[in-house]
């Protein structure tokens, strides 16, 4: 039932649009694999080859540092409305951080949010369907905004200094790239 696609065919990049969670997956040969969920409007189909997402400052930077270290990356997402579908999305991605010469160049397809720690952009290996039928019905009742009131709150020097805190470096040791 699934299916493998070589781009990202104008279908699926509607697809995507509509989708308000998507999930990343990465991990190092060594360590643990990570799975996260990401939301808050920050995917971009770039092209038919490439897309890309904004990350805010969390918990951990466990996605930078598996970039840095391996590149492998997969998307997914999932269709919890009427049409049953999932989508992944394989391919090879990394950072650009706030401080890199071409943040403000790659920025410019994102809505930067308050604690924007950098942009992954990922190269398409290949785009999977498949059915999606056991997938539950969920609606969807808006954006949380704890993220950012959190961040404001923080401020700039705050936000750097979690950053040094707790950014650094992967839940396995691994250098994300990011600097404080």
């Amino acid at each position: 039932m699934s299916k493998f696609y070589q781009t990202i065919e104008p279908k699926f990049k509607t697809f995507i649009e509509r989708q308000h969670i998507f999930f990343t997956a990465t991990a190092d040969a060594d360590g643990r694999i990570n799975c996260s969920p990401k939301g808050m409007d920050s995917f971009r189909v770039l092209s038919d080859r490439q897309v890309g997402f904004l990350s805010v400052t969390g918990s951990g930077n466990e996605t930078a540092a598996h970039l840095k270290k391996d590149g492998r990356i997969t998307l997914m997402f999932c269709s919890f409305e009427k049409q049953p579908l999932i989508l992944r999305i394989y391919g090879h991605g990394r950072c650009i951080y706030t401080d890199d010469p071409e943040w403000s160049q790659v920025a410019r397809d994102f809505q930067v949010l308050s604690g924007a720690r950098q942009i992954f952009i990922i190269d398409v290996d290949s785009v999977q369907t498949s059915c999606g039928y056991s997938i539950p019905f969920f609606a969807y009742e808006g954006e949380r905004d704890a993220l950012i009131k959190w961040a404001d709150g923080k401020g700039p020097d705050g936000i750097r200094q979690y950053w040094k805190d707790r950014n650094l470096h992967s839940i396995d040791g691994l250098d994300t790239g990011l600097t404080a």
